[in-house]
This record gives C-alpha cells, structure tokens and sequence, in this order.
C-alpha cells in the first residue's frame, strides 16, 4: 500500500504538509503492471499518474503508425496536461518493466493542486513545457495524405471521397474544374481516367474500387483465418457494440462492412442526446472510438467488402464475400442497419453526387461556403445537418412535408434551428423536380397547403426521407417481413419459419445461432442509443445460446466439421 514514506520519497510531493501526505494516501490509487501493458491509450479519459518504479513509454500514433515520442522514469509525473485542458488524452502509456504507478482521478488531483501552492506551481512548470514540445512534435511531423483528384460532377470521386472521410483516412481533394487546385495537381496526374488517387507514398491508382484503394492504404480487407465464434454483418452502431463486446469477452470476432464503420449514424454532424455526451459528439468520432476501441480487444474489421450470399448446413453458418472468399462461424449477428430511400423524381438518379446526396456527406461542407443549400426531411438526421451545414452556407433552407416539425424531430433541435438567422424552415414543402444538366442547378418546390410552385437555384440538395433494409442478400436464409425487416424473437416464431421449434431468443432470427440487432431488426427503435444497446445485448443471447448446448453436453456446431 501507499505509505507516508514512500510519498515523502517523491520529489513532486516534498513540499506537502503531513495532513495533505495523510490526506494522499487515502485518495489515490496504487496500480502494479507488468512490462507491456497500456496504463491508458490515446482518446481514453485521463488521470493523472506519478510513476514510483519502473519505466513507460510514451506512445502517439502518427500517420497509422505508433512512435515512441518519450520515456517516463521513477519520480516523473504525467497526465496533468489532459486533465487541466479538459481533453482527452493525447498519447498511450504502456509500460517498458514492471511498474508501480500512483493515479488520482480529476476530483482528487484538482483537490490536491487547490491545496498545494508549490505544487501546483511545479505541475503547471512542467505543463506549459509539455504543451511547448507538443507543438513542435506536430509541426515537425508531416501528415501524409492522399491526394484525390477529379471533377465535382463525378459521382465515383464523390463515392471515394465518402469512403476516405467515413474510414478516418487523411485526404485533400483536389478539384480538376478549380484552377486554384492546378497547381497542386503532380504531373502524374494531368491525365485521365479520373478519379486519380496519389497515395502518401507517391503512386498513382487511376480510378481505384474502394477495395483495391482499401488494400492500398492498409485497411484490412481479407479475413485472418476461415472460422470464428460470431461474424457480424453490419458496422453501425449495433454492429460495432456487438464487435466490441464480443472481442472483449473471448468470442473470435470477425466484422464486415461494405464501406465504412459507423453506418448511417457516422454522417451525423453531432448526436447531442446520445448518453454520457452532455455537449455531443459527431457521429463519425462516435464510430472512430468504438472501432478502435473493437480493434483492441482483438476483433477484426473488414472493410470494402460486402456479403453476398448466408448458407447454414448441419447448424453452421457460411458468408459468402464479394470478390471471393467465405467464412464459417457458429453464431452471426445481423446489423446491417438501412439505407437512404432514393429521391422518387425524374433525373434525380442522374445527378446523385453531383449536387443531389443522401445523408449528410460532410465531404461537401467547404463546396456549399457562402452558397443556398436545400435539405429534405424533418427527423434528427435532418435537422443535425441542418446545423451543421449553417456553419458554412449562406443560406440552409430545411423542406418538411409535414404540417409540424414537432411530428419527426427532437425538441433539442427544434429549439437549436430557432437560434440560426440562416436557417430556414419550410413547412407542407415537397421537391416535385430537378433541374441540371451535368450537376444541380435548380429545384422545384410545391407548397401542398396553398399548391404555389416556386423555383429556386441552388447546386446542392441533401436528402433525408427515411431509409429501408437492403437485406435481399440474404433471400431465403431467415424470415423477413414484407420490407425487408428481419424478424426476431416471438415474431420469428410466428412466421412458421423456423427451423426448429426451440423458442427464440429476443434478437435471435427463425435460423437458430443467427441473431439481428439495430435498424435492420423488425419493431427496433432507431434511435443509436437502441442500436448499441442490441448490438450488446445480441453477445449476451449468444453466449445464452452457446451455453445451452453444453448443458445438454452438446456443444454448438464445429465449424471444422
């Protein structure tokens, strides 16, 4: 245990008087760890740590790869920087030996600098030192990005764009029909075809799939091994928790996504009502800390890859990927979320990506700078990119077919677009036609309550009018209803689809060992907060599951046969 004379021994606290040594030992925490093992990873909240033995590694991971950027030694300090920014923490700690470290959480290291004068002088000393070397590692290190170059008006640059931005990959895109962006544009790429990619290490890939840019850039596309415990299908925010539950609890964890995690929720600007965020966070930081947070618990992720066909034989699941390949699993989690309802208008299809986006494509924020942007919908999703695109536009007009916009949206951003002067609300609005030859130009709304039709020119029209399933992949595997929706639990049961007449758990579809969570789900609530909560709970059905068989001395299927 912490003792009065080994806090006398460190210099940061020599100065203290007995009450607040006394007052110390209480309060902090006496962490052991053996070599190699993280005290905290960068984005995790911080503590604040003082280091009685042994030796850490700093650790910040530059461009995808993790450097060494410091080393801690026996009486250093660290951690202060975070907790007096109120940030997250900016680099991982993971020890070189075996170590002791004292930690006291924010209340009790803002108690002890509130009472320690020359302390808290010491620590801010050391503070503004750190904050100084910081800055100089940043501006001493390169950030390597992709360079992607095409025109506006290409919906497979818009697409590669989208997939860079949704996976967290550093790019700057660069725009053919923009003579500000010529000078930077490399020889190499003067000529088509477009869309060009030049990667940080200087090839060239014309027109790349997102698959092969994927391979190119070192994201994982092809699966370690044949078999798992549970594969999840789907890396929104139902299947991202089933990953990271999973993982975490022994379970080999495969996930697969067609693009890129986070799903739908990952192009939300800012989710403000989502729990444990009392100020937000955007859907696309949501999704980056819970991937990375999958990732170290040891789930793989594929990306660029989708599933193309579900087979079970003998009570063991097969995926078929595109492109080649399948895996055999003993349980599989269904999360594949829903998919922006195409805009029912003639021409509409034709100018997708050039000026037409379903979602929020935060891609184009900097191209609607100082123009009209136009968005349809009255839920969150619109309302979210609403604000967003206010910071940015001259002018956001939101175009609700409804008579109320209390019908579809959360009071929170009802209350937050009353308080932007460019935000327009406009009620009984639908877009009846649009306009443009090879990009946007114009729009036509109708008024449904006075029948007035109104043109108004604009080259971006973002759209939010509901989503639906895409789940006919799977054709016959498991029951669904006549949207596409899977059906679970007493539904699956009702649907005399079942395979067998066991009774179903909540979330577990008519084939037994196949589980669905989050939007896809038949009645789910499509809230994030709900996905999440599936997404998790579907691990729990499945270890149920698992151990069901071996109460009964049956195992679960081998998928080795």
């Amino acid at each position: 245990m912490i003792t009065p004379d080994l806090l006398r021994k460190i210099p940061l606290f020599d100065s203290l008087t007995d009450a607040l040594v006394n007052k110390l030992m209480i309060i902090c925490a006496d962490v052991h760890l053996g070599p190699n093992q993280w005290l905290i990873q960068e984005g995790d909240m911080p503590s604040f740590f003082v280091l009685v033995s042994g030796e850490i590694d700093v650790i910040r991971t530059v461009n995808g790869d993790p450097s060494v950027i410091a080393s801690y030694k026996a009486g250093d300090f660290f951690g202060e920087v975070p907790l007096l920014l109120g940030s997250a923490a900016f680099a991982s700690l993971r020890t070189k030996s075996d170590c002791r470290i004292l930690r006291l959480e924010r209340p009790e290291f803002q108690y002890l600098i509130t009472h320690s004068e020359k302390m808290a002088s010491s620590i801010l000393q050391t503070m503004m030192q750190r904050v100084e070397q910081m800055q100089q590692f940043s501006m001493n290190t390169p950030i390597e990005r992709t360079l992607v170059i095409g025109q506006h008006s290409d919906l497979a640059c818009f697409k590669l764009r989208q997939f860079l931005s949704g996976n967290h990959q550093e790019f700057r895109w660069l725009d053919l029909n923009d003579d500000a962006c010529h000078p930077y544009i490399p020889a190499a790429a003067l000529e088509g075809p477009y869309p060009a990619v030049i990667l940080p290490s200087g090839e060239v890939i014309k027109d790349p799939s997102r698959r092969e840019l994927a391979e190119r850039l070192g994201l994982q596309t092809k699966p370690s091994h044949a078999e798992y415990d549970v594969v999840i299908v789907g890396g929104g925010p139902a299947g991202l928790a089933a990953a990271v539950y999973g993982a975490s609890e022994g379970l080999k964890t495969l996930m697969v996504e067609r693009a890129a995690p986070g799903g739908q929720a990952g192009t939300s600007s800012r989710i403000e009502n989502y729990l444990g965020f009392p100020t937000g966070i955007s859907g696309g930081e949501l999704g980056l800390r819970a991937l990375d947070q999958a990732k170290r618990f040891g789930a793989e992720i594929l990306v660029a890859r989708a599933t193309q066909s579900l087979e079970t034989r003998d009570g063991v699941h097969t995926i078929t990927l595109d492109g080649g390949g399948s895996v055999t699993t003993q349980t599989i989690i269904l999360a594949t979320g829903v998919f922006w309802r195409k805009l029912d208008i003639t021409g509409a299809d034709a100018l997708l990506g050039r000026g037409i986006y379903f979602g929020a494509a935060r891609t184009e924020a900097m191209g609607v700078a100082g123009r009209d942007v136009y968005l349809i919908g009255g839920g969150n999703s619109a309302g979210q990119a609403a604000m967003f695109f206010a910071d940015y536009a001259r002018k956001v007009t939101l175009l609700i077919r409804a008579s109320n916009i209390d019908k579809g949206m959360s009071q929170y951003l009802i209350d937050q677009l009353k308080t932007r002067a460019n935000v327009c609300v406009e009620l009984n609005s639908a877009v009846t036609a649009v306009h443009g030859e090879s990009a946007l130009e114009a729009i036509t709304v109708v008024n449904s309550r006075t029948g007035k039709e109104q043109n108004y020119e604009t080259s971006s029209l973002f759209v939010f009018i509901g989503a639906d399933a895409q789940t006919d992949w799977l054709a016959n595997a498991v029951a669904r209803d006549d949207r596409g929706y899977i059906l679970t639990g007493r539904d699956a049961m009702d649907s005399g689809r079942c395979t067998t007449d066991r009774s179903r758990y909540f979330l577990e579809t008519s084939v037994e060992g196949i589980f669905a969570a989050g939007d896809v789900r038949h009645g789910s609530v499509k809230r994030v907060a709900s996905g999440v909560g599936e997404g998790s709970m579907a691990i729990a059905f499945i270890h149920q599951y698992r151990a069901a068989f071996e109460a009964r001395a049956e195992p679960p299927p081998s998928v080795s046969g």
